[in-house]
This record gives structure tokens, sequence and C-alpha cells, in this order.
């Protein structure tokens, strides 16, 4: 639990906008902090600027050792000198989503309040959109004086920002790659998210959502959510492949796994525990509940009486889509709906399906087929630009 708390506390790169912004919901939100990590170095042109969206657990340590876990950044084998995303050519900028928890404003933050005896947002956070986040994310970009990103790309949560980028500032966006991910949230995955919620909402230290007043966390509750949004990251093949049915029992001499009614576990039990128990030492509920939310309001054609394709008529953007053939969570179906809404407003769209047996978290994953896809498309669309 310290670990958790302690996160509220950690320095930041970021950037405060006093005047906030206008949410979808009419709330306006003042003021905004947009927390951010970069990577190489902006051009004299300050044509090279990539900007990579974060899923929904991740944050803006895209290429660094995260500083709570130590872990390495979670696309370190994409983005770096020399790798797809090459940081000796393209200035790479990563952004903790708005309703985050590491550093930009969301549940956690503080609320202004004019006596000075702050207390955070928690569930009186204004509820937020993924066209939300996708404008806290230009207040940075514009701040930093860039006109065009030369591409913008991420896979699931980060696919849609990709989608809301393209639809809404197409003229800002000279390449988009949108990977394992879909034009809308499936009602499947509203109700994955639901019962996520729903675990944390039944924990006994989720006092309302007030847990800080407390001291305490919802850690049973949000370690189960982690536990049950992981399995849809994976896919039937993968998970048979890296546990089966193998059984963990107690080492001799010592008591049986705790929590176990049995007196042994599945190693498939054991790893999804450690998911959870990892998880809750970095993410807040609060948080979590916010943008789990802001991916099921995610519609791109909702204002357009369900076309598809009308957000993107006119777009001079050019698309890469990437699908994995065991991604049940973001399937290829709804990747190709996409690239079909594309080709009817004659958008230059490439469309790749990769066969891959490691289901949604492919993406995340050694997959040496994305890793070549990235770089060519990217190779190929800064030729086009005349990128140096």
């Amino acid at each position: 639990m310290d670990q958790t708390v302690s996160a509220s506390y950690l320095s930041h790169q970021h950037v405060a906008f006093p005047d906030g912004l206008m949410l979808e919901c009419g709330f306006h939100l003042a003021p905004v902090e947009v927390a951010y990590r970069t990577y190489g170095t902006l051009s004299p042109r300050r044509d090279n600027a990539i900007l990579v969206c974060h899923a929904l657990t991740g944050d803006q340590y895209v290429a660094e050792p995260h500083p709570l876990t130590g872990k390495p950044g979670w696309w370190s084998r994409l983005v770096g000198p020399g790798l797809p995303i090459d940081t000796d050519r393209f200035f790479v900028i990563c952004i903790n989503v708005l309703g985050g928890c590491m550093g930009s404003t969301g549940p956690r933050s503080p609320r202004p309040c004019p006596d000075g005896r702050c207390e955070p947002w928690g569930t009186d956070f204004p509820p937020i959109t993924i066209r939300d986040m996708v404008q806290a994310q230009k207040l940075l970009i514009d701040h930093m004086g860039i006109t065009r990103l030369f591409a913008v790309l991420g896979g699931s949560m980060g696919g849609m920002q990709v989608l809301e980028w393209a639809a809404a500032f197409p003229e800002m966006v000279f390449a988009a790659i949108p990977i394992a991910t879909a034009p809308f949230h499936s009602a499947q995955n509203i109700a994955f998210n639901e019962v996520s919620r729903q675990a944390i909402f039944a924990d006994p230290q989720w006092y309302g959502g007030r847990y800080w007043e407390h001291d305490a966390i919802p850690a049973r509750g949000l370690a189960v959510a982690r536990m049950m949004a992981h399995i849809t990251y994976l896919s039937e093949e993968a998970l048979n492949r890296k546990f089966g049915r193998r059984v963990r029992s107690a080492p001799q001499g010592t008591e049986a796994n705790p929590g176990s009614l049995f007196g042994e576990m599945f190693e498939v039990e054991s790893y999804l525990r450690h998911q959870g128990s990892t998880f809750v030492r970095r993410f807040d509920a609060n948080s979590y509940l916010t943008i789990t939310r802001a991916m099921d309001y995610f519609d791109i054609g909702a204002e357009y009486e369900g076309d598809l394709s009308r957000p993107f008529r006119g777009t001079h953007t050019r698309f890469c889509i990437v699908s994995f053939s065991s991604d049940w969570l973001f399937p290829t179906s709804q990747a190709r709906l996409l690239a079909r809404a594309l080709n009817r407003v004659a958008a230059n769209v490439s469309f790749v399906e990769i066969d891959s047996d490691k289901g949604h978290d492919a993406f995340l994953l050694d997959e040496p087929d994305l890793d070549r896809t990235i770089r060519g498309f990217v190779a190929g669309a800064a030729e086009y630009a005349r990128i140096a």
C-alpha cells in the first residue's frame, strides 16, 4: 500500500494550463496539468514529432524504466535509437492521459479549493471521454509549437486516441497507426469493464470512493479488476502455452499457498494474482473507473448516425491499421470495419493482420511482424513527407 500512496508524490515532467478545457460533458475543468515524457530531438522545422498514445493501464514512461516499478518502458523494444520508432531521427512524445494517475489531472489530483485545504477529486472527478483526452494532449502539442504531428500511433485505448486525433485534427496528423483497436467499444467490452468496476465497488476498503480518508485503498477489488481484464488480453492458445494445467504446490515444510482453499494453486492462478498485486501498487482505483468509462463511451461514428466513414471525409492522413489474428477483445473484424470505412472516403489506408497466438497483448509483446510493419510504414511515410 505504501508504494501506491507514494505515487501521489512522484514528480513528473508536466505543463500546467490554468484555463483548462471544456469537457464533452459540459464541465469546465481547470486548471489542467498534462504529464509527459519526450525522447529524441525536435527538428528545427518541428516536423519530426511522433505522438505515442498509451493504453488503459499504461502511462508516459514508454521507453525508460518506470519510476514506481523499475520495469523497462512498456514499448522500449520499439522506441529508441535505431529502433522502429527511431529517436535518433524522430522526436517522440508520450502523454499520461487526462484522468490518469501519473501526473496528468485525474481523480487523484487536488480539487481546486478557495480555502487552500484541497482534497483529491475522487469520484467527483467529471466523466471524461477519449476526445477529452485528445483535447488535453493538443494543449501540450500546441504549447510545444508543433503544428503538425508526423505520426500518431498506439494500441488498444491508445488506438482509440489515434482515431480521435485523425478525426478531430486531420490537418495535424500526417500518418496514423491504430493498433489492436476498434472504431467503437463493443457491448462485450463494456460488459467486461462493468464487471471490473463492480469488483472495486464491492471492496470493503472502497469507502464510496473516498478511501484516502481512511488511509486505505480498495486493493482486493482493484486486483480482481486487473485479473479480469488481463484474461481478456490473452488468447486461449497463449494461456495454454504458458501455463496449461500445471499446478504449483506449496514448497515442502511450508504452509499451503495463502488464499487457496485447496493447498495448491494452478500456475495460471498464481500468474493472475501476481498481476493483480503488482497493479495495485502503481494504479489508482478511481482513475481505473474513470478511464474504463471513457473507453466505453468511445464511438467514432456516434455523431454521424453510426457512419464510420464520415468523421474521416476529406482526410489526407495516411493510415496503417494493424490487428492480430488471436485478439478476441478487439478482433480483426472490427479493424476491417474501420478499413472499409476509410476506403469509402478514399483515404490512403493500409491494413495488416498479423498472425499471432498472443492475443490482444501482442502489441506489447515481442512480435517481430509488428516491429517490421511499424518500421516499414514509418520509413515510407517519412520519405513521402521528406523528413530528413
